[in-house]
C-alpha cells in the first residue's frame, strides 16, 4: 500500500498520464494480490450510521466519527451495488500509538464490507483497472465482484477510506476539505487508489492554506508521491529555489533595516537577533561581508569626492555637492559602525579589519577633510564616527577576539593613527565622550604595537607622542608603552648574555 512515510522519497510515484497510471496500477495489482483479491468476502457489513469509528488529527486527539448511512442508487446502496468492498486492517503493518485505549478501538472495527457501484468505481484508475476484462468474473458466477482491501493498522484509516470511497460518489469533492489536517488524510488514500479528482482538491487545498510545523512535515512526505506538476506549487513554498536564497534573504534585510525602514532602530534590533540565532557561521559572514564592502565603499567615494571637488559651476553648487558628499558619508559610517558590531558579535569580522587595514588613500582624504573646516556645521559627528569604527576593530584585535596577523595589525596602526592625531590637533574635544573616544583608542593602538616587533614599534610609537599631556601622569598609557620598549631594548640578546656569563 501507498502511505506517507518520510521514507518514500525514492518511490516517486509514476503518474504521467492515463495509460501509464494504468499500466503502474496493473503492476501495482500483479504485486499486492495478497491486498486485493477477487475471493468470496466477509460478509460482515458496514455499520449503520448510528455506528462509529475512531478518527483522529494527531495521536492524543480522538474524536468519534459516523460512518455515512447508506443512500440509494449511492453509496452503500445494497438494493442497487454490485461490487462488495471488505476493507481490513493490514496486521502487518506496526500501529504506532501510545494510547492502549485507541489500539482497542481499532482492533475492535478491524474490518468492514461496504456496497459499491462499478460505473462509480471507475473514476478511481485503481478499480477501474480491477474492473477491466483482465479480472473479470466469468458470466455464470455471482451477480457482486467481491474485493479486499488491506488497510494500514492506524487511527482513522478505515475512516479515511471510508471517505474516500464516498466522495468517488460525490461532484463537490472540494467541498468536503476543509482544514489541511483533513486534505493529509485523504491524499494517500486518493494517491493509492489513483483518484484523481481528489488528489487535485486535496493538493489545491494545501497550496492555499497554511499549515503547522507537523502539517508540513507530512506534505513533505507525501510530495514524492505527487507528479511535478502536482508538487510544484508545495515544493515552491518548502524549498529554496538555489542554495544561496537565505543569504540572499539576509542581505535584503540587512540592507531594508539600514537604508529603508522606517523604524530604523527597531528594524536593526530584529535584523541582528536574526543574524545571532542564524544556522550558518559562514552565511551570516558572507551576507556581512558583502554588506560592510557596499558601505565602505560609498564612504570612501563620498570623500574621495568632497576632498577633491570638482569646481566647475557656481560657488553655490559646489557647496550642495560637498554637503551631499559629507551627508552621505555620515549616512553610510553609521551603517558601517552598526556592521561592524554585528561582525565582532558573531566573531567574524577578520575580513572586515584586513580591509580596514588596507585604506591609506581612504586615510589620507579623511585627513584633508579633517584639517578643513567646511565639514564643521554639516557633519560634526562625522571624526566620531570613523574613530569608534576605528576603535571597534582595533579593540577586537588587541583583545584577540579577531586574530589578525602582524601585517594587518601593522597597517592598522600605521595608516590610522594619523587620522587620530589629526582629530586631535584639529578637532577641539567638546565633549567628554570624545576625549574618552580618543583616549581609548590611543591605548588600543599602543597595545597593538606591543604586539609588533620592536623595529616596527619603535617608528609607530615616535608618532604617539602626541598622546602626552602636560602633566605626564595623565598619560599612563603612554608611559606604560615607552617604558615596556626599552626594558625590551635594553633586554641582553642571548648571545651576549653568554659571553658575559
Amino acid at each position: 500500500m501507498i502511505g506517507g512515510n518520510n521514507n518514500t522519497g525514492s518511490k516517486k510515484r509514476h503518474r504521467v498520464n492515463s495509460s501509464s497510471r494504468l499500466s503502474s496500477t496493473a503492476a501495482l495489482i500483479d504485486s499486492s494480490l495478497g491486498d486485493v483479491t477477487l475471493t468470496e468476502a466477509s460478509n460482515k457489513p458496514l455499520p449503520s450510521s448510528s455506528s462509529s469509528i475512531r478518527r483522529s488529527n494527531s495521536r492524543h486527539s480522538m474524536h468519534l466519527l459516523p460512518i455515512a448511512p447508506s443512500v440509494s442508487n449511492g453509496f452503500n446502496d445494497l438494493k442497487t451495488a454490485d461490487v462488495i468492498l471488505r476493507l481490513y486492517l493490514d496486521q502487518s503493518s506496526p500501529f504506532d500509538s501510545e494510547d492502549s485505549e485507541t489500539q482497542l478501538a481499532v482492533d475492535s472495527s478491524s474490518e468492514f464490507q461496504i456496497y459499491l457501484h462499478s460505473s462509480v468505481l471507475q473514476r478511481s484508475k485503481y478499480f477501474a483497472a480491477l474492473l477491466s476484462d483482465r479480472w473479470k468474473k466469468d458470466s455464470g458466477e455471482i451477480d457482486y465482484y467481491r474485493f479486499n482491501l488491506a488497510v494500514p493498522s492506524s487511527v482513522g484509516s478505515i475512516n479515511n477510506h471510508v471517505t474516500v470511497l464516498q466522495l468517488l460518489y460525490s461532484n463537490e469533492i472540494s467541498s468536503a476539505i476543509d482544514t489541511a489536517s483533513t486534505a493529509l488524510d485523504l491524499l494517500p488514500v486518493a494517491l493509492e487508489l489513483l483518484f484523481e479528482d481528489c488528489v487535485t482538491a486535496c493538493v489545491r487545498y494545501l497550496e492555499a492554506v497554511p499549515w503547522t510545523e507537523d502539517e508540513e512535515r507530512n506534505v513533505l512526505s507525501l510530495i514524492p508521491l505527487l507528479r511535478d506538476e502536482e508538487s510544484s506549487e508545495l515544493l515552491a513554498r518548502v524549498s529554496p529555489p538555489k542554495s544561496d536564497l537565505s543569504e540572499e534573504m539576509l542581505q535584503g534585510l540587512i540592507f531594508t533595516a539600514i537604508q529603508n525602514h522606517p523604524n530604523m532602530a527597531f528594524a536593526k534590533a530584529f535584523v541582528a537577533k536574526l543574524l545571532r540565532d542564524f544556522s550558518s557561521r559562514e552565511s551570516a559572514k558572507r551576507v556581512l561581508d558583502k554588506s560592510f564592502e557596499i558601505s565602505l565603499k560609498v564612504v570612501k567615494e563620498s570623500l574621495e569626492e568632497y576632498s577633491s571637488p570638482d569646481f566647475r559651476g557656481d560657488h553655490n553648487e559646489t557647496e550642495a555637492i560637498q554637503r551631499l558628499n559629507l551627508h552621505t558619508a555620515m549616512t553610510n559610517g553609521r551603517h558601517l559602525m552598526w556592521l561592524i558590531e554585528r561582525m565582532i558579535e558573531l566573531r567574524v569580522a577578520d575580513t572586515a579589519v584586513k580591509e580596514w587595514s588596507e585604506q591609506s588613500a581612504f586615510t589620507a582624504d579623511l585627513q584633508r577633510a579633517f584639517r578643513d573646516d567646511a565639514w564643521r556645521n554639516i557633519v560634526p559627528g562625522l571624526p566620531a564616527v570613523v574613530l569608534r569604527c576605528t576603535f571597534k576593530l582595533a579593540n577586537a584585535v588587541a583583545a584577540g577576539v579577531i586574530l589578525a596577523s602582524r601585517q594587518v595589525r601593522l597597517k592598522l596602526v600605521k595608516d590610522w593613527l594619523p587620522v587620530l592625531i589629526v582629530c586631535k590637533d584639529s578637532i577641539a574635544p567638546l565633549l567628554t565622550n570624545h576625549k574618552l573616544l580618543y583616549l581609548e583608542l590611543e591605548e588600543t593602538f599602543l597595545k597593538i604595537i606591543s604586539t609588533l616587533p620592536m623595529s616596527e614599534a619603535q617608528e609607530l610609537l615616535q608618532q604617539c607622542l602626541g598622546f602626552s599631556t602636560r602633566n605626564v601622569e595623565d598619560c599612563p598609557h603612554l608611559v606604560s608603552a615607552f617604558t615596556t620598549w626599552f626594558r625590551r631594548a635594553n633586554r641582553p640578546l642571548p648571545g651576549d648574555q653568554h659571553q658575559h656569563n
